[in-house]
């Protein structure tokens, strides 16, 4: 078999695999939670600190043991490694243009604003319950929503009693902001000299 077939475009395929950042509001800033840029950078680190050595090192053994063509290691190793690279460009990225936001600055406050944790009633519903996150934190398993998404958009600026017009691909639908919450802050000892 030619040679031709059997070799890797290794830059082509880095550059093919860049997705595009998710998109963020014109004009605004990425705002992430303490919580949450700390989570990424620890997973920032540990990419460029464990895993990408650890895979390197196997993709190293793989090559010395000759013909590269057939060799799974190796050919599992160099697509592990493309992966790896593609979340440490992602993650950097993501941390170059974050702006943290601490909610609990917030705490005993009514109004919506990013961090809150906010109960509505939709009409005809049950209560719903959700904390308003960056598009890099929000898990929507854990009724967490980025402060993009229409939900939050709506939310925004409102206090409980609020009756606010939700768009939805159905038609709009009258959601009542019952309650708002933030984190307690967090006592920091202090610093000594």
């Amino acid at each position: 078999m030619s040679k031709a077939f059997t070799k890797e475009p290794e830059d082509a395929a880095e550059d093919e695999d860049d997705a595009p950042l998710p998109q963020l509001p014109a004009n605004s800033k990425n705002y992430i939670s303490p919580e949450g840029y700390a989570r990424l950078r620890s997973e920032l680190l540990a990419l460029i600190d464990v895993e990408r050595p650890k895979v390197v090192d196997v993709v190293h053994w793989a090559a010395s043991n000759g013909d590269r063509s057939e060799n799974g290691d190796y050919l599992y190793g160099k697509k592990r490694l493309r992966e790896i690279d593609r979340r440490i460009r992602f993650l950097t990225k993501r941390l170059e243009i974050a702006e943290v936001i601490d909610p609990s600055v917030h705490f005993g406050n009514q109004q919506v604003f990013f961090g809150a944790t906010v109960s509505y009633l939709e009409t005809g519903g049950p209560e719903r319950t959700i904390t308003i996150l960056g598009i890099d934190e929000a898990v929507s398993s854990r009724g967490e929503v980025s402060w993009v998404a229409p939900i939050a958009r709506t939310l925004l600026k409102a206090r409980p009693g609020d009756i606010l017009k939700l768009a939805t691909p159905l038609g709009a639908v009258e959601i009542e902001v019952t309650e708002v919450r933030y984190p307690a802050p967090v006592a920091r000892a202090p610093v000594r000299a």
